[in-house]
């Protein structure tokens, strides 16, 4: 059996390989590796995909989330609400702001904020609400922005797993007050290193953001408000243009294979398939399964299963193995175990699976095997 990856760069790399080579060695010839027209360029073709007259790029998706927090104000004695099941970043940059990070629970088919469990998060000192598009699924945007506007907050959409997919025939990031995107390599589309943008309508935001993302700087050397360095080089700038051209292609393999794995994987009833939500366009940064529990099996059987997977050559990955609230670093946030109890099953149970475009048939096929298998080992 062969040993299959959970993501393979190198096989994307061999199809556009030559153009990255040819662009990359232009920007090394002009000397200009900060800033110029690739990242001014990068910037324009991205915001005319996502569908906003503003994109303004910077050095991670955890920065486009900072910087978006800080253009809107969010600081000391404000809350956000955000899921509990996700990346560290999310409420690590709500922290970083001064403000609290106040988790909800998740929805347990689409693995996404229970939207029903927001209202009774908000407080007097509720400003947004962050909602994560996890594993490229998007959340119900329409009820989110209804609740939203009723309690008068703002909505910062994190769509770092999710770029190119769509609510309603809308993409995500041009649907709340600011998108923030991540171009970490393995994401839908990634650089080759880090990188981020973050998108929005408001003219005023987006200029905002700009300054505070380049040290404060309205024009050289004047400094109107304390910003940070947090750009896109334009090595990255230059690589993300060409992946950007294929990114639909590449996100319809994407479903491709997740529809491969849903007819392979139906028949095993041991396991919970992930649920595309009705009105939305996943692009399936992930495809990730539950390892149901029974009665019978401790919290370590999805990790027997792993394990089993590996030594045969699947090698999966758990995102998340420990939701948010239950972290060391937000004990003070005072979340006893059991208040967010379907995050903290789903967190137990899920493994993603090997997934990227160029994955070949033969090899979902020896994946959905090796899961048979290891269901009956662990």
């Amino acid at each position: 059996m062969n040993n299959i990856p959970p993501f393979d760069l190198t096989r994307q790399y061999k199809l556009i390989g030559a153009e990255i080579e040819i662009a990359t060695q232009q920007i090394l010839n002009s000397g200009r590796y900060i800033g110029g027209n690739a990242v001014k360029n990068f910037e324009q073709q991205f915001a005319d995909y996502i569908g906003t007259p503003e994109c303004i790029s910077c050095n991670s998706g955890t920065d486009a989330l900072y910087l978006a927090l800080r253009a809107l104000n969010i600081g000391a004695s404000d809350e956000v609400i955000t899921t509990t099941f996700t990346f560290i970043a999310t409420a690590e940059t709500i922290a970083i702001t001064g403000a609290k990070p106040v988790f909800a629970d998740i929805d347990a088919d689409t693995f996404n904020i229970d939207l029903d469990r927001i209202e009774a998060a908000i407080t007097p000192r509720t400003k947004a609400i962050i909602p994560v598009h996890l594993f490229g699924q998007p959340v119900n945007m329409t009820k989110l922005m209804a609740i939203a506007k009723k309690h008068n907050l703002f909505v910062i959409e994190d769509v770092a797993q999710a770029t190119g997919a769509e609510w309603e025939g809308e993409k995500l990031g041009s649907i709340g007050d600011i998108g923030c995107f991540s171009f970490y390599p393995t994401k839908n589309l990634g650089a080759c290193g880090d990188g981020g943008a973050i998108t929005t309508k408001d003219l005023t935001i987006a200029k905002k953001i700009r300054m505070m993302a380049n040290h404060g700087m309205s024009d050289r050397y004047q400094y109107e408000i304390t910003g940070v360095n947090s750009r896109l080089d334009a090595l990255q700038a230059a690589i993300l243009q060409i992946k950007l051209s294929r990114l639909d292609r590449w996100n319809q393999q994407r479903t491709e294979v997740a529809d491969r794995y849903q007819n392979l994987l139906a028949p095993i009833t041991e396991i919970k398939l992930p649920q595309a939500i009705f009105g939305g366009k996943s692009v399936w940064n992930q495809y990730t399964i539950r390892i149901k529990e029974t009665g019978k099996q401790t919290e370590t059987y999805r990790d027997k299963v792993r394990q089993e997977l590996k030594q045969i050559g699947v090698n999966c990955m758990v995102y998340y193995p420990m939701p948010l609230h239950l972290q060391p670093v937000y004990r003070d946030l005072g979340y006893p175990k059991g208040q967010l109890p379907v995050s903290e099953q789903v967190a137990r149970e899920v493994l993603s699976l090997p997934m990227f475009p160029e994955i070949y048939f033969e090899e979902q096929e020896q994946v959905a095997y090796s899961i048979k298998h290891s269901l009956v080992n662990a």
